[in-house]
């Protein structure tokens, strides 16, 4: 359902009656469209030390302008911030208040990228609360910003640096229109064994420009529950990339799978998830006309909401099958399977209900957060391949879900985020669609929200 609001208060007479009634005036986002410039503008590189300068080289091979200092009145299309080095809190100082002066030059639709280390990794009570800190900055400064521009974090883990594959996925997707959506968000990155499948992806990452417009091309990916919403714009998207799409769901969708199947080239497959045989049925028709399954996409899933009070066996039981139980099971199946690719891509649709629990939701929150628990325990097993499991965890998307909620309760919701609206289903899909990328080969493990820094959680 379009957001009626949000395009009201963008035409000239009722945005000032907005500002000056203190209303909510969320704008349009800068979404991802064909062919793209990274950033019209300027983009700002502030810090010292080498990962910033090596950073900025980077960004000049992408045909973009860096500055390294803020010039008064000068439009920005971003602003990169490299603490990387940072040691004691009191290094922030210098680097975050540059960052103040540049949030006042960003363009409608700009963005704020920190790049830090883990807090994991620090090597003292110092250095984690310098590392720490800059998390709760970048967070704060998510919310200060206007005119859609968002800002997130790349976090290092481990060896990773500045120029890595994935470090470069990451802040190519925190620049651009793909990540309209995703706002006060942190990705961890980790480097991958020299001679890993990712040697080409680094080389094309760090081409800029040069990227492929169809990252995904000669990939096949399976993409379950994909008739309607979210599903069937995640297999748009991933065609979009170059994949082949296997869309799959059950036989009483059969009528619009075929028409996304159709609408993508790929093909139909239909089948009940939570059967015992659907990992196998999916691997042989995958066998059948593609050889290799690449990319799986755990998209799949129901809600029976109700207080536990009032909560009965078939409503908890029927969610934990889908949301979750499937998931388990296929995945084994999947893995234990020669038909899996080595560099194997498994993404998780999990939700904000899972991280903050929403109300009269207990069991449809237990299968998400389980989404959650799954990602992050199969992810330690795939350290060091060339695999990845990640999830993805929208927030207030527009589906036809969604559109059911009652009018007064759905306008609160969608101003709860600091972009103020709705996010749309394809936010989620280029999402997906960025993860499962081959440059995205050190990010393993992560749940990125695509909620607009949703008031929800953490």
């Amino acid at each position: 359902m379009a957001d009626t609001y949000l395009n009201l208060v963008n035409s000239p007479l009722p945005a000032r009656i907005a500002k000056a009634l203190g209303l909510p005036r969320p704008s349009v986002l800068r979404r991802y469209t064909e062919g793209e410039v990274l950033a019209p503008h300027p983009v700002l590189v502030a810090g010292a030390g080498a990962g910033a300068d090596a950073l900025a080289e980077v960004l000049l091979g992408w045909d973009i302008e860096v500055r390294r200092h803020v010039l008064p009145g000068e439009a920005l299309s971003a602003a990169v911030v490299v603490l990387d080095a940072a040691t004691e809190p009191a290094e922030l100082a210098a680097p975050m208040l540059e960052l103040g002066q540049a949030v006042r030059l960003l363009v409608p639709g700009g963005r704020v990228v920190g790049v830090l280390r883990s807090v994991a990794d620090a090597s003292g009570p110092a250095e984690a609360a310098a590392r720490q800190g800059i998390d709760g900055a970048l967070r704060s400064v998510a919310h200060e910003l206007r005119a859609g521009a968002t800002a997130n974090g790349i976090i290092l883990r481990g060896e990773a640096t500045t120029t890595d594959a994935a470090t470069l996925a990451a802040l190519r997707f925190f620049l651009s229109g793909r990540s309209a959506y995703v706002d006060g968000q942190f990705i961890e990155v980790s480097a991958v064994p020299t001679g890993s499948v990712t040697d080409l992806a680094a080389a094309t990452a760090a081409a800029g420009e040069g990227v492929s417009d169809q990252p995904l091309a000669g990939k096949t990916a399976v993409v379950t529950g994909a008739a309607r919403g979210i599903g069937a714009e995640i297999a748009r998207v991933l065609a979009r990339e170059g994949a082949r799409v296997v869309a799959v769901d059950v036989p009483a969708a059969g009528e619009q799978l075929a028409a996304v199947a159709n609408s993508v080239r790929g093909t139909a497959l239909q089948l009940d998830i939570t059967a015992p045989e659907a990992a196998a049925r999916i691997l042989d028709h995958v066998r059948e006309r593609f050889g290799v399954l690449d990319i799986v996409v755990h998209n799949a899933g129901i809600t029976r909401d109700k207080l536990l009070a009032n909560m009965d066996a078939a409503r908890w039981d029927s969610v934990i099958a889908v949301n979750i139980a499937s998931q388990l099971r296929m995945n084994e199946q999947f893995l234990a399977s020669d038909a899996f690719s080595d560099t194997g891509r498994i993404i998780s649709l999990a939700s904000t209900s899972g991280i903050a629990g929403n109300r009269g939701q207990s069991n449809y929150a237990a299968s998400k957060a389980g989404v959650i628990g799954m990602v992050r325990a199969q992810a330690a097993g795939f350290e060091g391949t060339g695999r990845t499991i990640n999830a993805v965890a929208p927030g207030f998307i527009e589906t036809d879900m969604t559109a059911r909620i009652p009018p007064l309760t759905r306008q609160v919701a969608r101003r709860l985020s600091s972009l103020q609206q709705g996010g749309l289903p394809v936010d989620v899909a280029e999402t997906v669609a960025f993860l499962a990328a081959a440059a995205a080969a050190g990010i393993n493990g992560q749940v990125v929200r695509v909620c607009g820094q949703n008031l929800v959680g953490a």
